[in-house]
């Protein structure tokens, strides 16, 4: 049985449906391939096609559509970073949608569930690089994408300079707590910045650095089992073709088309068997350490700051203040992400991160008083 949705739910969704068009006419706008960019306008098509059967659910017309202040933002950044840094945003929010409408089987008269579970699947398709029924150099294509890199790049921004603000503020809290004057503070909060950037860049080196020499190594086996069994690669390749959707036929000529040039062979099995860009094996080890080192450090010295210009209560109280208004920022660049609200995402991360900084303040009072006594 259909259970219609509520006049301010529906409101919501309607918000929501012509967000996503919005978002996906950007993404379509800064799309380099002509096919997958037809896909982006399709989805918005569909996306204003929801909302206008979900204005008929109201009482009353709703007013002319202003995007949201996330639709802008992830519009802004589809243009200037690409769409593929927006993908696994908008993936995660099909699926959210396919899930918050499977009880109503259609609103309206237009099936809303089942058109979000297929959006789903087809930026999966995109985001994945497996898309079926394509030519080969479409497929080709599509299949140099880094997987949504971009979109986990934004997200480890976010998260890297979180670490930054939570982790020094509960430190220089800590300290301040126990009442050490305030040069000793200083220093403290700057060995921590270091000491945090330094680890955090350290460990990153390591991660991108292992993937490569791994990537590296299964690209080696590849090439050696190209050269051995030629025949038996063109067999896995062609089914791989399949599995996406190209008929068999097709799929066997694309494999012998595309075996019949060894390096172009190895660079396209690599990507299909493999998943892996031969171009970039996962980044620049450099890059990564260098970027996790400035994003941890710009959220570590928010804290900090103010004990380079005022000292005692003042300075404590300053240095919560600046950290208060950046969790609440990081919170609502969360909410880019999770589609939850900018104000709650914002306060809420505001709101832990004080806590930390509250407990370590007291565990720090309590130590001074111990050692004092």
């Amino acid at each position: 049985m259909d259970i219609p949705l509520d006049p301010t739910a529906a409101k919501v969704a309607w918000q929501a449906e012509l967000d996503n068009a919005f978002i996906y006419t950007a993404m379509a706008d800064a799309e380099a391939s002509p096919q997958v960019a037809e896909v982006y306008r399709n989805l918005a098509q569909t996306e204003r096609g929801h909302a206008a059967h979900l204005a008929a659910q109201l009482s009353a017309a709703p007013p002319p559509h202003r995007p949201s202040w996330r639709a802008r933002t992830l519009a802004t950044v589809a243009r200037r970073l690409g769409p593929g840094a927006v993908l696994p945003t908008m993936l995660q929010g099909e699926k959210a949608d396919s899930l918050a409408y499977q009880r109503q089987a259609q609103i309206g008269g237009q099936p809303l569930a089942g058109d979000e579970a297929g959006h789903a699947r087809i930026l999966a398709a995109i985001a994945s690089s497996r898309v079926g029924g394509m030519s080969g150099t479409d497929l080709a294509r599509l299949e140099g994408r880094h997987r949504g890199a971009a979109g986990n790049a934004l997200r480890a921004a976010v998260l890297g300079a979180n670490d930054g603000l939570v982790s020094n503020l509960s430190l220089v809290m800590g300290v301040a707590g126990a009442a050490v004057d305030d040069k000793a503070l200083l220093l403290t909060g700057l060995a921590g910045l270091l000491a945090g950037a330094i680890s955090m860049a350290l460990g990153e080196w390591l991660s991108v650095q292992s993937s490569r020499e791994l990537y590296t190594r299964q690209i080696g086996i590849e090439a050696a089992e190209l050269k051995a069994a030629p025949e038996e690669e063109a067999k896995e390749l062609a089914l791989i073709y399949q599995a996406k959707g190209v008929p068999a036929e097709q799929a066997r000529e694309m494999a012998a088309s595309i075996l019949a040039n060894p390096d172009r062979a190895l660079d396209t099995l690599v990507r299909e068997e493999l998943s892996i860009d031969p171009a970039e094996l996962g980044g620049s080890a450099w890059e990564a350490a260098i970027a996790s080192f400035l994003l941890f450090a710009l959220g570590a010295v928010i804290p900090v700051a103010p004990f380079f210009f005022a000292g005692g209560n003042t300075a404590v109280i300053v240095s919560l203040a600046l950290s208060a208004v950046g969790l609440f920022a990081i919170g609502a660049g969360i909410s880019l992400f999770t589609g939850r609200g900018t104000l709650f995402s914002g306060f809420r991360q505001m709101l832990f991160g004080l806590l930390a900084a509250a407990i370590t303040y007291g565990v720090g009072w309590l130590m001074g008083v111990s050692l004092a006594g």
